[in-house]
């Protein structure tokens, strides 16, 4: 971390000058004597070619309203140290601006999206914050870009966010009703309760509209997803070309995700999510993300991974790999059970059917097998029953979701548009059954118990099928060995 250099400090002498006088006290001089700084965002920001048409969706979707989408702030991590910032996603799908406190209004009381996104300009020379306040100040985490500059780049009309207060006041007046986007940006939140009061329902209603307008991808964002994918298999790759390295680390788990984190920071922002990378029966923990333990032989381990691009748009893959390169007969056993569930469901996606259709498929395969295997001692329709749902004790989560620029994507959409609703060309997601016999199950033989198995894929549905986005990962037991064989040293 920065600390503040002593004035009598040689890294306050400019070179071939003669010393200059301690600072303490002479603001005037650190404000003066700068040149302007050059652009901040790229002129060609992709999303403002569709930002336009989303705001107008959105402005018929919910009309004579007040529409609030921030950002969000930074969040502290410790004392006076933040996390990294991730803008909020409706924001930037809205406007293509990652800008921390900013704040896009979209005012739809004359039936158009009449939006401005409110922002802090640059620190400028007017005040001392540029060089003493190491939150904003430029010399501390660099330049903003200025109103101009944001208002050019992504053609929107840009105010200075202290104008906000006032603005939204005016503007309040008029609309039927105003909504936020919450808990994003505590500041923005607590105006709008002073506006509208605390009922949060009508605010629910906006991010249940946003994900309901996001779920059917075009092009343009299908390439994005087809990028972080592509990235993504490179990281797998990298894991696999350092396994040995990771096998002789007392925390190899370890080992392999920061082998994924460096590959994920070179290719986008970083990690889409908290990777998984569960080995023994660390695997059997579908969100085990401590990473911290051994892989051990005879294991298999479980890495469930993404990047997040730039523009927010996200993979989420898992493969399982053997710590010495072949499965054991089990092993191989359990994984072809998961593989079959997962082509069921695979075989299933075609746009109109039910979203539930390929959960069902998956469920249903994987209750038939674990009753070929004397798990469960009953039919496969009293095993599928609403009531009981048997196989749920060893595979508890949903054979797949929504992926986007959320890698959970949509979730709050309303019911019939996700869950209840069915499948339409555009609508990406993943197909990821899985099996995990906890090691304290004794309802398994202990050969099981420890073991856990997930393929995850990520894929587009069409009119008449799907495209598998990660088809080139291989998938198969023995096409996982082959890769392993070829890229471990």
């Amino acid at each position: 971390m920065a600390v503040e250099a002593h004035p009598s400090s040689p890294l306050w002498r400019m070179p071939g000058a003669p010393n200059r006088a301690p600072l303490s006290g002479n603001g005037g001089f650190m404000l003066a004597g700068w040149d302007d700084m050059p652009a901040v965002l790229a002129p060609d920001n992709p999303v403002v070619t569709y930002a336009v048409e989303r705001r107008a969706r959105l402005a018929q979707a919910l009309p004579a309203e007040l529409l609030i989408i921030p950002a969000g702030t930074a969040r502290v991590r410790s004392n006076d140290t933040d996390y990294t910032f991730r803008p909020g996603t409706d924001h930037v799908w809205l406007t293509g601006n990652t800008v921390a406190d900013s704040v896009l209004v979209i005012d739809t009381t004359g039936g158009e999206a009449d939006a401005v996104l409110y922002l802090l300009p640059p620190s400028g020379r007017a005040t001392d914050e540029f060089w003493q306040d190491p939150a904003l100040g430029d010399l501390w985490v660099g330049p903003r870009p200025t109103l101009a500059e944001t208002a050019s780049a992504l053609g929107l009309e840009t105010r200075p966010l202290a104008a906000l207060d006032a603005d939204l006041a005016q503007a309040a007046r008029r609309a039927r009703r105003i909504r936020v986007v919450p808990t994003l940006d505590e500041r923005v939140d607590d105006l709008v309760r002073g506006l509208c009061g605390p009922e949060l329902a009508p605010h629910l209603l906006l991010k249940s509209t946003l994900d309901e307008l996001r779920l059917i991808k075009n092009d343009w964002e299908l390439a994005q997803l087809q990028l972080a994918v592509d990235a993504t298999a490179l990281g797998f790759e990298d894991c696999l070309r350092e396994w040995d390295a990771a096998r002789a680390a007392p925390r190899g788990e370890r080992y392999l995700e920061g082998t994924f984190h460096r590959r994920s920071r070179l290719e986008g922002e970083g990690p889409a999510y908290g990777s998984v990378v569960g080995a023994g029966d660390h695997a059997t923990t579908l969100h085990w993300t401590a990473n911290d333990g051994p892989l051990r032989d005879g294991d298999v381990v479980l890495m469930d991974m993404g990047v997040e691009l730039p523009s927010l748009f996200s993979a989420d893959i898992t493969r399982v790999f053997p710590v010495t390169g072949t499965f054991t007969p089990l092993q191989r056993d359990v994984y072809s059970i998961v593989l079959r569930a997962q082509q069921a469901g695979i075989d299933t996606l075609r746009a109109g059917v039910a979203f539930q259709d390929y959960q069902d498929a998956c469920s249903r395969s994987l209750a038939a097998d674990l009753i070929d295997l004397g798990l469960l001692r009953c039919s496969l329709d009293e095993a599928l029953a609403p009531g009981n749902q048997y196989q749920r004790r060893w595979t508890i989560s949903r054979a797949g979701h929504m992926l986007g620029m959320d890698v959970h994507d949509c979730n709050h959409a309303p019911v019939g548009s996700y869950l209840t609703g069915r499948l339409a060309a555009g609508h990406t997601l993943t197909v990821e059954p899985g099996l995990y016999f906890q090691r304290n199950d004794l309802t398994v033989p202990e050969e099981l118990r420890g073991l856990g198995i997930r393929i995850e894929d990520d894929l587009v549905v069409t009119e008449t099928a799907s495209v598998t986005l990660s088809a080139a990962l291989p998938r198969t037991p023995e096409a996982v060995e082959s890769w392993m064989s070829a890229l471990a040293p």
